[in-house]
């Protein structure tokens, strides 16, 4: 029997004419970066934890004479109001179903969200280290409220805690492009 046995040959893709790489397949939206629901979590978990911070030092007779308590005050504040208007951001986007995955916008949140997460973690440090300080050291948690500055420093941690992973995926996604 003659019988014939087909051959296979590779065949190769054609060379592309405009010289260029080819376009990169874009990734989904993962969870936590700007227009999605992960994303607006993170956004309205900071803002909370900021409001806390900030309405329960601000609550204290006496956080205007440590500066460290000013300055968690007005990063608790400067935090809340980011968290605030991109989480009216996401919202939007949510609603309407688009992306936010445009280089400006990513940029622009990347940038913002690294400012407000190293103040509100500076600021949270810092009121750390005056608590202990009146409490470990000067034995003075009779006449202060160190309660009160323990909780808002432990808002703002937390606060900061729920900023940095949106940082760190927008700085990812921007980095990634």
């Amino acid at each position: 029997m003659n019988v014939s046995h087909p051959s296979v040959h590779p065949v190769e893709d054609p060379p592309t004419t405009d010289g260029g790489n080819p376009p990169r397949v874009r990734m989904k939206d993962i969870q936590g970066m700007p227009g999605t629901p992960g994303g607006l979590t993170l956004r309205i978990c900071q803002l909370i934890f900021a409001v806390a911070a900030l309405s329960v030092m601000a609550t204290t007779s006496d956080f205007p004479s440590v500066s460290a308590f000013c300055f968690l005050v007005a990063a608790a504040g400067l935090q809340s109001m980011w968290s605030l208007l991109l989480a009216i951001v996401d919202i939007y986007a949510l609603l309407v179903m688009r992306t936010l995955q445009n280089n400006r916008i990513v940029s622009l949140f990347a940038v913002g969200d690294g400012i407000t997460s190293t103040l509100t973690f500076a600021a949270a440090c810092a009121s750390a280290g005056i608590t202990v300080l009146i409490d470990n050291d000067l034995q003075g948690c009779a006449e202060n409220h160190c309660l009160q500055f323990e909780t808002a420093t432990a808002m703002a941690f937390i606060s900061w805690f729920a900023a940095l992973p949106s940082f760190l995926l927008n700085f990812w996604s921007l980095a990634s492009r």
